[in-house]
């Protein structure tokens, strides 16, 4: 109810999509299909279909990438984030990431690439070009800072990302702390969109 209270706000607001954590009776990060459809349910009840519903698919450091897989085939959002370097880490898990990325294409599930240097900008290019990743108007965030202690993204980078990239190639960015509107005003210069608020 709560999520479904934020979508109602952020929706008058002009979001055009709410990104959705889901956590267990501890309140810690969960990837619970049961839980997801249970949000997405009460965020419908509140919006409609004003906003794309995207799903999380991240590990922190609790899922491997087989569970993350197969919650998103039992829930099939209509949006969901995945982070290269959790499906696709290295050459070896090529295939799989391949196989998982076509499934996503053929169930029309928009997949947004979470990507965190200019170097990862550069090889999701590369495994576009060899077809790992079939994405035809591939959607992509660009994220600048971490999880540490000051929280604070730097928006310098942003250029390093968007000149890895490519021309077609839809992207947002996430900054992290006191730097995120600056970010986010940037972005919208550049023609970008901007993933912003507490996650």
């Amino acid at each position: 109810s709560e999520l479904a209270t934020c979508a109602e706000a952020i929706v008058e607001a002009g979001a055009s999509v709410i990104h959705v954590h889901v956590r267990d009776d501890k309140g810690d990060h969960s990837l619970d299909v049961d839980r997801y459809r249970s949000a997405i349910r009460a965020i419908r009840e509140k919006v409609g279909d004003r906003l794309v519903i995207q799903a999380t698919t991240e590990a922190c450091g609790s899922y491997e990438t087989e569970q993350q897989m197969a919650m998103v085939r039992a829930l099939r959002p209509e949006a969901v984030s995945v982070a290269l370097r959790e499906f696709c880490p290295d050459s070896e898990s090529e295939s799989d990431a391949a196989e998982f990325y076509a499934w996503m294409n053929s169930e029309r599930i928009m997949a947004q690439h979470i990507l965190y240097s200019p170097e990862e900008v550069s090889r999701f290019e590369s495994l576009r070009e060899r077809g790992v990743i079939c994405d035809d108007k591939p959607f992509v965030l660009y994220v600048l800072g971490r999880y540490t202690t000051d929280l604070k993204g730097d928006v310098a980078e942003l250029g390093r990302f968007i000149d890895s990239g490519s021309a077609d190639t839809s992207w947002a960015v996430c900054c992290f702390g006191s730097t995120e509107s600056q970010a986010a005003s940037l972005a919208a210069t550049k023609g970008g969109h901007a993933r912003v608020g507490f996650e």
